[in-house]
């Protein structure tokens, strides 16, 4: 079968009114992102639908690449002909012989959106499967348990036939919901966070909190790499590391031990802030998850939530640790974060912190350190990189 097409089908972009256009727009240029590769390709969007046109490029590559696309229901590789009924017959039986061995089952399964069309649905499943079954040997119909269910577009502009449709990753398309920023730490919890937030639309950048030499360039890099990962829902993220060292001794220094944990919980957020408001984002992005740890409990937040305003996400707010885990083995990210890396938030970890924080007690021992002027400092000395797209290495066969 030669496919000269990729179809794609619409999922919650389905349910939007007059912005469809826009929501479309969007899912095209997410997938050109992550086709830079292949130039030759051009893109034609209508209400319904989107359509890549191969011209002579390798389809498997393709397919592999806007497996992880956020916005896309379900996609299918495509022939394409014109919308009369013998090139119709032609092109199916094309398709079918292409694929089918001795002792398969097939049906036509038709949809006739050009409804101007002189045949109906009905008729047209039974011209086209008429047609295949005559010219074809060993093959027979089965209409409830089919080897190949040739699938039959008529639209005025074209006939689109495919045989097998592939699961796309859902959502809606990165950058439709707005843009927030993502506290990325070397761990599980976070980068699943930023995988569920790029799902509902978000465009996100990253920032990771850097405290030299206590961690080394090999977690910086822990971090990197799992922005590598997360960039092929959207094609592109920009990485803040932010330089933490001096505040974090001052916290030890000036903070007790059972209250280190959520001073330093509140100058990341501060200083997230203050990022978050230079890139024009419009909210906050963390991997907490109720009680999992003691900066994590209902008090803790409100001592930590504090020092901001902001719109703070917590996708994995509900989740068990084991059901964090499992989409992070899913997402490719769990394996990067195990590594035995550690980040700013584990190195000083106290023995005993405070499960409920007072708001005012940390509020009073923070008092005697200029803060603003550390945070200041940080803020203008953050490295921001930005995290290239690299292409899926995953088997085609593992899209089936």
């Amino acid at each position: 079968m030669k496919f000269d097409h990729i179809l794609i089908r619409f999922g919650e972009i389905s349910t939007k009114g007059r912005n469809r256009r826009l929501f479309v727009e969007r899912l095209k240029r997410n997938i050109q992102n992550v086709l830079t590769d292949y130039p030759e390709l051009t893109y034609h969007g209508t209400r319904d639908r989107l359509y890549i046109t191969l011209n002579e490029t390798d389809h498997e590559g393709v397919v592999k690449n806007i497996a992880d696309v956020f916005g896309i229901q379900s996609y299918s590789l495509a022939m394409k002909c014109r919308s009369e009924l013998d090139e119709i017959k032609k092109s199916a039986l094309q398709a079918v012989q292409g694929l089918y061995k001795s002792g398969d089952s097939f049906k036509v399964t038709t949809k006739r959106a050009d409804k101007q069309f002189p045949l109906d649905t009905n008729e047209l499943n039974y011209e086209i499967g008429s047609y295949v079954l005559i010219n074809t040997e060993d093959l027979s119909v089965d209409v409830k348990n089919p080897t190949i269910n040739l699938r039959v577009e008529v639209r005025k502009e074209a006939t689109y036939l495919t045989c097998y449709d592939y699961k796309g990753a859902g959502g809606l398309p990165v950058g439709m919901s707005g843009k927030a920023m993502l506290l990325l730490s070397g761990g599980i919890d976070s980068p699943v966070a930023g995988f569920l937030s790029l799902k509902r639309g978000l465009e996100i950048e990253a920032i990771h909190f850097f405290s030299p030499p206590y961690t080394s360039e090999r977690a910086k890099q822990k971090v990197i790499d799992l922005c590598k990962e997360l960039i092929s829902y959207g094609g592109k993220m920009k990485l803040h590391i932010v330089p933490f060292t001096t505040i974090q001794e001052q916290i030890q220094k000036q903070v007790p031990e059972n209250y280190t944990m959520t001073s330093t919980r509140r100058m990341m957020l501060k200083i997230a802030d203050q990022i978050r408001e230079n890139k024009q984002a419009l909210a906050l992005i963390t991997g907490e998850s109720l009680g999992q740890v003691a900066s994590q409990t209902l008090e803790s937040m409100v001592a930590i939530n504090e020092v901001t305003n902001t719109p703070i996400l917590r996708p994995l707010i509900t989740m068990d640790k084991t059901d964090i885990i499992t989409i992070s083995k899913d997402i490719g990210t769990h394996d990067i974060s195990i590594r035995p890396f550690e980040d700013c938030c584990t190195i000083f970890t106290p023995a005993s912190p405070k499960t409920r924080p007072k708001l005012e007690k940390v509020a009073r021992f923070e008092s005697f350190i200029d803060f603003d002027e550390l945070i200041k400092t940080a803020v203008q000395e953050t490295e921001t990189i930005t995290i290239e797209y690299e292409r899926k290495k995953r088997e085609f066969e593992d899209l089936l």
